[in-house]
Order: C-alpha cells, then structure tokens, then sequence
C-alpha cells in the first residue's frame, strides 16, 4: 500500500482525522507550535567592570611613592629592594624616574620576590657581596612603634632585610596606617619571627618557651607539607610576647639572639630614618627617628591616576 503523502512530509496545521486521530493531532500541533513560536530568551552580555583598587592598595602606593620621591634621589646610585606587598609600588615609582636616572644604578634585592621585580623592571641587579655600602634602602615592615622599631619577617625574609637596612646609609620603611602602633604587637599578633638552624629549631622553641614566649611556634608551610624555610634554608619560629616585653625590643631582641640556634630576629631596633604610612584619606603620615612626625595631606601626596583615587567607600 503505498505512504500518504501526509506521512512524508506532514503539515500539521492541516492535519486531518484520516490520517491522524485528533488527540494525537492536537497534541502533534501543539508541540510544534510552542518549538516554533518559541524564542530563546536574551541573554544579557556581560558589562565589563573595572574592580575598585582596595583603599588600603592606594595607601600602599602612596606611603611608596611619598617616600621614593624624597629619599631615592638622582645622586644614589646603589639602592636596597626590600620584601612584602608595598615594595613593588617602590620599584614602580623608581622605574618612573626614568631610563637616563636608572641606567647608572645598582638593585640589591633582600630575597627572591625583591630580585624578580628588578628583573621584570630591567633595572641592574646586584648583590650585597658586591656592595657592601648602600645608599638608600627602602622596605616594608609588619609593624612599627612610635620610636621605629619594627617588626619583619612575616615574608621570612627577614635576615636579608636586616643586611640590607645595616648597610644603607639610610634605611626608610613604607607601610599602610595598618601597621602603624604605639607598641609592637598591638596589631601584629602573630608573634616576633626567629630565623633558626633547622637541626637547632626544637630547642630553641623550648628556650623560647623558658624566656617568655609558651606560645611560640614552628612556621608550617600553607602549599606543601613541613615548615617554611627561608631564602637561606633555615626555618621560622613565631614568637609571641607579652605586651610588658615588646614595650622594650631593644632588650628582647638581645635576649632572643643570645639563644643558640638563633640565625636573626625579625626586632629591627633603632634602624629606620624613617618610616611613612599612607592614610585611607589620601594623605601621608611620616615618622622620622627623631621624633618628629610630618603629615602629608592629600593635596600634596604623589597624584594616582583618576581610576586610582581614594574613595572611602573602596577596600
């Protein structure tokens, strides 16, 4: 018998009882009808947004910058890269001195994440060993009190840091209003770094715990299994001390470094010629080993581009 044409190519909005019944038709038709009418919904594109620089990021910059302007001068000629999340705002503003200033210049990084922002920036690269007399050096800290001492280490990069700070003839920190306090160990509560001989470690934690520290404790590793161990292959105690006692690092430290097994002790005491702290407001707040204290207001801060202007709705 041969195939109804309908079969072949069915025209279901003609569809008649013959060929199929009308349940199936109605519901044949409807189906098609609801694909045919059908349109998938719009789908909205995505608008790129610019995400807000994080105000405490611009204070960052700011406290950099403020403090390249005024101590990395035309003249200096070998200079000191320290470690942490404010130095590459340093070698950011150093970089925009120019190629003319910084061809006949000298970078001696304190550590591995120091040394590779030199490179990327193809600024010249040098060692301590070469030059043991620096001009300027400029680092971050952890925390510093009202006479600039500081605590450093939190990168466990603290032994080069304190090479590279007793060799400059200047030796400036750069930090946000975070690590600002009157006292070591307000803000920074993880304790004072210790660089130990690894063979050493265990009974240095127990002097540690006869000296004043019961809660001093072995630095572990967050992306592999055992402690962190530093650009010098030793390991890192963190030490925390009651208030009584960071009240004087001076002491402390001297307490601490006559521990054996003890490589440097993250108490930079009577170091820093200064130390600048960029504000959420804009301006600068500058510390100077003297005593006195100078405030930059916004005005007169290093200008950021228009997308990078403090907004305290921001971070």
């Amino acid at each position: 018998m041969p195939i109804p044409p309908a079969l072949l190519t069915p025209d279901l909005s003609a569809l008649t009882d013959g060929i199929y019944p009308q349940p199936l038709r109605q519901t044949l038709a409807g189906q098609t009808s609801q694909f045919i009418t059908s349109t998938p919904p719009a789908l909205a594109s995505p608008q790129p947004q610019a995400s807000p620089v994080p105000v405490v990021e611009k204070a960052k910059r700011l406290a950099a910058w403020t403090a390249v302007d005024r101590h990395v001068l035309p003249e200096h000629k070998v200079i000191g890269i320290g470690s942490g999340s404010t130095v590459p705002f340093v070698v950011e503003r150093i970089v925009s001195q120019g190629k003319a200033v910084n061809k006949d210049r000298v970078f001696i990084p304190t550590g591995f994440q120091s040394k590779e922002l030199i490179v990327n920036a193809k600024l010249l690269l040098g060692d301590v060993d070469q030059y043991p007399v620096i001009d300027v050096t400029i680092d971050g800290a952890d925390e510093v009190d009202h006479d600039l001492n500081a605590i450093k280490g939190g990168g466990a990069c603290h032994l080069r840091e304190k090479v590279l700070a007793e060799a400059a003839d200047t030796f400036v920190i750069v930090a946000d209003y975070r690590k600002n306090s009157e006292v070591l160990g307000t803000n920074w509560t993880q304790g004072v770094p210790i660089e130990v001989a690894p063979f050493a470690y265990a009974k240095v934690l127990q002097n540690l715990h006869l000296i004043g520290s019961p809660k001093a404790t072995l630095r572990m590793a967050k992306a592999k299994a055992g402690p962190v161990v530093s650009d010098n292959g030793n390991f890192i105690i963190d030490a925390p001390f009651p208030r009584e006692m960071m009240q004087d690092p001076y002491t402390l430290l001297t307490r601490i470094k006559m521990l054996t097994g003890v490589v440097e002790v993250g108490l930079f005491c009577h170091m820093a010629k200064a130390a600048y702290f960029g504000n959420e407001d804009g301006s600068v707040l500058i510390k100077w080993h003297d005593g006195k204290t100078e405030h930059v207001d916004s005005s007169a801060s290093p200008k950021l581009s228009q997308n990078d202007e403090i907004s305290a709705t921001n971070g």
